[in-house]
């Protein structure tokens, strides 16, 4: 079992029940147990700024499932709760991010962990933070506080 960070956001519809319904369908596999969810974070977008705000999560889990077959799993959770990928950066009912997974650093054209901008998002992070406040990123070694001293801007408040 390895463990894994995921990010998870929602700007569409019912964002909250988009949240819950992401979470019972990631934790309906046996390959994945999900062992931590941070608080619900509401945020404001940040490449697309003329869109609703998001609201954010992040999840501490173990799986068994190799980093292609869960993003492949991922996808398909997006898929089914009617994610179409019309606009890069654009609204979305979800959105599931691998974030880490264990100490890996993985470089494919449909895959890169850890995520390529997690240290540059205070959605990600504060979520983060919180489950695992001692985490240290991979490949820089810096711990998550530290590179969230390095934001500023991004507003983001904690709403559970």
């Amino acid at each position: 079992m390895k463990r894994v960070f995921l990010g998870l956001g929602s700007n569409l519809g019912d964002r909250e029940e988009n949240l819950a319904r992401a979470l019972d369908l990631l934790g309906g596999d046996p390959r994945l147990r999900i062992a931590r969810v941070s608080a619900i974070y509401e945020t404001e977008p940040q490449e697309i700024a003329h869109q609703p705000w998001f609201l954010n999560l992040a999840v501490e889990a173990e799986t068994s499932m190799f980093p292609m077959q869960l993003l492949r799993y991922a996808l398909g959770i997006e898929r089914e709760m009617g994610r179409v990928r019309r606009v890069a950066k654009g609204p979305r009912p979800i959105d599931i991010d691998i974030l880490l997974y264990g100490n890996f650093t993985i470089r494919t054209p449909r895959l890169e962990v850890p995520h390529p901008r997690m240290t540059e998002r205070r959605f990600v992070l504060e979520p983060l933070l919180e489950i695992a406040p001692d985490l240290r990123h991979p490949v820089t070694r810096l711990s998550m506080r530290e590179h969230l001293a390095g934001i500023r801007g991004q507003a983001a408040r904690r709403i559970g």
